[in-house]
């Protein structure tokens, strides 16, 4: 996809892709009390949206670039106008699942393509903080107002999901089409074969932020059930904290936009994975509204400036966006497993057993995802990188996404005799036809 993409229409896809997984404790919660579901099974429902959603990304990791992005995103937002609107106006747990399923194919299918633009951006990690600013807003706002509209039942929280896709729709005119008449489908499929870069740093990444994930949305799918069932506190109260919360997360992005990549991503990456942890264990532990909003408050703003690192780090390996998608992937696959493993743990040990456990997991993860980063810091990767003979870079050489690596040739000064003058017959570089001088030799005009 071109650096060209504007990038209003990536942002609005990527909100309308991952809202789905920051409304995901209200969506639980709300299943398990109106459709008479165990908090196993509610988070059950919520993994299997997350899980489509995560296949949507793996299937398309290679293929926007084949299929278009337009068509691509308007496909994935149809799909999660229709899914999460089935859902919203259902009351059979079958057609629930089934349209959280495809609705949920719909939002990683948004997520994708959304992904694969930020890419190619000149900063992809400027346009990600942009993006999960965007979403952190837009949730924020609903957590504040769903439980004012309705308070229970799981029909608003798909409708909003669902009005969002539609919203979302008019920006994808200024996506681009598919492969045109000078770039064929069989030449574009000829020059997306080229291997991933960075494989083995790559997976490493994709496999260590599955579990990342996982652990985060362990506790964020049962969020509203500690706030509700161990504090004590209303669906109000709880939805305001986490309105409160999303609002810091914001505060977090723009402070990560701000500082950029300045300070590398090891230390943002490490360190704030390390004070999650402690977030985690202290609001599983809450036992009242100080200690719950503390945790709650202080994890949401860290977490989006350790996903948008994470991110930038995925979108830095390949600027064809290829490991920027399926890094993303692997997060909503992580992240697709956190609400049943959260609520299965939870019920079996309590919340902060499981806190504890979630934590301790974290501070190991931050070793790894710490030495990956180092590992891939300062060597940038150019779109087709011209070598030396040598196999050395020559430089930043980065044609069009998608054309293959070329050597470079060296020529050496060639003497080059006296010409008589010759009268030339076609425009210059710069589209000026060649003017005869008086000593009959053609000149052109400076600019």
């Amino acid at each position: 996809m071109s650096s060209r993409t504007p990038r209003p229409a990536l942002i609005a896809l990527f909100t309308a892709g991952y809202l789905a997984a920051y409304l995901l404790p209200t969506v639980v919660g709300r299943l398990a009390d109106s459709l008479r579901l165990s908090p196993t099974q509610a988070g059950l429902v919520g993994s299997t949206l997350l899980l489509s959603s995560a296949t949507a990304g793996f299937t398309l990791a290679s293929r926007v670039e084949r299929v278009g992005a337009r068509r691509a995103a308007r496909a994935g937002l149809l799909l999660a106008a229709v899914g999460y609107g089935t859902a919203a106006l259902s009351t059979s747990v079958p057609l629930v699942v089934a349209g959280a399923m495809i609705g949920g194919f719909g939002s990683g299918t948004a997520t994708a393509v959304a992904a694969t633009g930020i890419a190619a951006q000149k900063d992809p990690h400027r346009a990600s903080t942009l993006g999960l600013l965007t979403v952190s807003a837009l949730a924020g706002a609903l957590y504040l107002t769903i439980p004012r509209i309705s308070p229970t039942g799981h029909a608003l929280p798909f409708a909003a999901l669902a009005v969002t896709a539609l919203a979302v729709w008019p920006a994808t005119h200024r996506l681009p089409d598919p492969a045109g008449p000078d770039n064929s489908p069989a030449q574009v499929d000829r020059t997306l074969k080229s291997p991933l870069p960075y494989a083995r740093s790559g997976t490493a990444l994709a496999a260590v932020i599955v579990c990342w994930s996982m652990a985060q949305n362990s506790l964020w799918g049962v969020s509203s059930r500690i706030g509700t069932v161990q504090a004590g506190l209303s669906e109000v109260t709880v939805g305001s904290v986490f309105a409160v919360a999303l609002g810091a997360g914001l505060l977090g992005v723009i402070g990560a936009g701000a500082l950029g990549t300045r300070m590398g991503r090891a230390l943002p990456i490490g360190a704030g994975t390390a004070a999650i942890a402690g977030c985690i264990a202290l609001s599983a532990s809450a036992d009242g509204l100080g200690s719950f909003a503390t945790g709650e408050i202080a994890w949401n703003t860290l977490y989006p400036v350790v996903l948008s690192y994470l991110l930038g780090l995925g979108a830095s390996l390949d600027p064809r966006g290829r490991w920027a998608v399926l890094v993303g992937s692997a997060s909503s696959l992580g992240t697709a497993c956190g609400p049943l493993v959260g609520s299965s743990v939870s019920q079996a040990v309590g919340f902060p057993a499981m806190g504890t456990a979630l934590a301790v997991a974290l501070l190991l993860l931050a070793v790894p995802l710490t030495a990956i980063t180092l590992h891939t810091a300062g060597r940038p990767l150019f779109a087709g990188a011209a070598r030396r003979r040598s196999g050395a870079p020559v430089g930043a050489i980065v044609p069009p996404s998608g054309l293959l690596e070329q050597p470079v040739v060296e020529i050496y000064p060639l003497e080059v005799p006296a010409v008589a003058a010759v009268e030339f017959t076609t425009a210059g570089p710069d589209g000026i036809q060649p003017e005869m001088s008086s000593s009959g030799y053609a000149s052109t005009s400076a600019r």
